[in-house]
């Protein structure tokens, strides 16, 4: 496959990169950092990947999108998936007490990464069909004390997910909303670990195995798929007094 990958310099998106150039997909990196992207590239590279470019991408600067996924296009010649992790976190306290870092993940997580998709949209459309693989979180399943901004923002980038894939799925844009649960991460250091907690390779494996099968979502780990269907369907008395 010639994938574009956003957010592949740390945590589970590195760990999807590492995964497609293990099989021998042609990649482009995109991100803010020259000098990390360089650095995953000559890596990619040693794990086989065919081919590997890098091109620069703000997620907070949406005018660096269109050039970002002409430049990525041109290495590829085609894209047959673009895949984005990127995004920011802060604890429902942070987030509380934080007006600056409230309005920069609202900022990032919803609007900047709908549009970002939107930009991805119109060019895989475009050019017959693709895969666009977002990920999303467990976050947005329901809303609880402990997530209640961040995970807002997460309920809103899953409906605009699954609105995508059915409204576009038969005119050959594949849509994949990935909702991985606690992952350890440099975002989740220093947080209390709930159960089920995994590694961010256990989340590349759950991923790439959805794109292969053209998955319209996944939960990464997949015991995650059971626990939230349980919390869906928590009377909400109980989910005044629980506190997850």
């Amino acid at each position: 496959m010639r994938v574009a990958v956003l957010g592949a310099t740390r945590g589970m998106g590195r760990e999807v990169a590492r995964r497609l150039a293990t099989r021998g997909d042609s990649l482009v990196l995109l991100g803010r950092t020259p000098a990390a992207l360089d650095e995953l590239a000559t890596d990619l590279q040693v794990r086989g990947a065919r081919k590997v470019s890098t091109v620069p991408l703000d997620l907070a600067d949406p005018t660096s999108f269109a050039p970002a996924l002409d430049a990525a296009k041109a290495f590829l010649t085609r894209i047959d998936a673009v895949v984005i992790t990127a995004g920011a976190f802060g604890t429902q306290e942070q987030l509380e007490d934080d007006v600056e870092l409230c309005h920069r993940v609202l900022d990032l997580d919803f609007t900047k990464t709908i549009l970002l998709c939107e930009e991805v949209r119109k060019r895989l459309l475009a050019d017959g069909g693709g895969q666009l693989v977002v990920f999303s979180s467990v976050a947005g399943d329901r809303g609880r004390k402990t997530v209640g901004l961040y995970g807002a923002t997460k309920a809103g980038l899953s409906h605009y997910l699954d609105a995508l894939d059915h409204r576009y799925r038969s005119a050959g844009l594949v849509t994949t909303c990935v909702k991985p649960g606690f992952v350890r991460t440099e975002m989740t250091a220093g947080l209390k670990e709930p159960p089920f907690a995994a590694d961010p390779d256990e989340v590349a494996e759950v991923v790439v195995a959805a794109i292969d099968r053209q998955s319209p979502q996944v939960y990464a780990p997949g015991i995650w798929r059971l626990v939230m269907l349980v919390i869906r369907h928590l009377p909400r008395f109980v989910m005044r007094r629980v506190g997850f």
